[in-house]
């Protein structure tokens, strides 16, 4: 995983957010981020379902049909065909690991807000886990959770390391490779700013 390129192409990313979303005088912006990949890992869990237990479905969802084109792969318009962006011409989509991607997102962005882009320039974290996944989502919660109350103190830094550290185990224990979390984060990317684009 490229992780310069990709703290870059978040960057730009937020760049493009903020000029379409500027900040407000006193906005904390940093705290909206962590709210947000708080958001983020509660919807991952929700689309794993493997917490479930009053449930008879707890199968994850990582084979979903494509809204966007039906399951087909591709979408017409007129009589001209278009492959389909959102599902990659698969016509089933992995909502878990497009929960993940929507977690590194706000998880890079943070990153860049307290200068971590530069720490990872030159080697990549190493991922840590717990026993069970379980713990490993509540593990990663509690990390963020510190992150948020010591964001404007010297030891941001080191919570970044743990958040991200972890970050990477759950998504190894969710069963994606590197190659994969990269793949999916350049897609929503693309989509991302499409939304910005389109006054989302």
């Amino acid at each position: 995983m490229n992780l310069a390129k990709l703290f870059e192409m978040q960057r730009q990313l937020d760049e493009h957010i903020e000029k379409e979303h500027p900040r407000e005088l006193g906005e904390d912006r940093l705290a909206k981020k962590i709210l947000a990949l708080m958001v983020e890992l509660g919807e991952l869990a929700n689309e794993a379902r493997f917490f479930k237990y009053w449930s008879n479905d707890q199968e994850a969802r990582t084979n979903v049909k494509c809204t966007k084109c039906g399951g087909f792969g591709y979408w017409f318009l007129g009589t001209v065909r278009f492959h389909c962006s959102s599902c990659d011409g698969k016509g089933f989509i992995n909502r878990v690991l497009e929960e993940f991607a929507d977690g590194f997102h706000f998880l890079l962005s943070i990153g860049n807000d307290i200068n971590m882009n530069e720490v990872y320039e030159n080697e990549e974290p190493k991922p840590l886990y717990c026993e069970d996944i379980i713990e490993q989502f509540i593990v990663v919660n509690d990390w963020v959770n510190s992150l948020y109350y010591r964001r404007h103190e010297d030891v941001n830094g080191e919570m970044y390391d743990l958040v991200f550290a972890y970050f990477l185990g759950l998504g190894e224990m969710l069963g994606f490779t590197w190659e994969e979390i990269e793949e999916a984060y350049l897609r929503k990317n693309a989509v991302n700013h499409q939304r910005q684009e389109s006054g989302y």
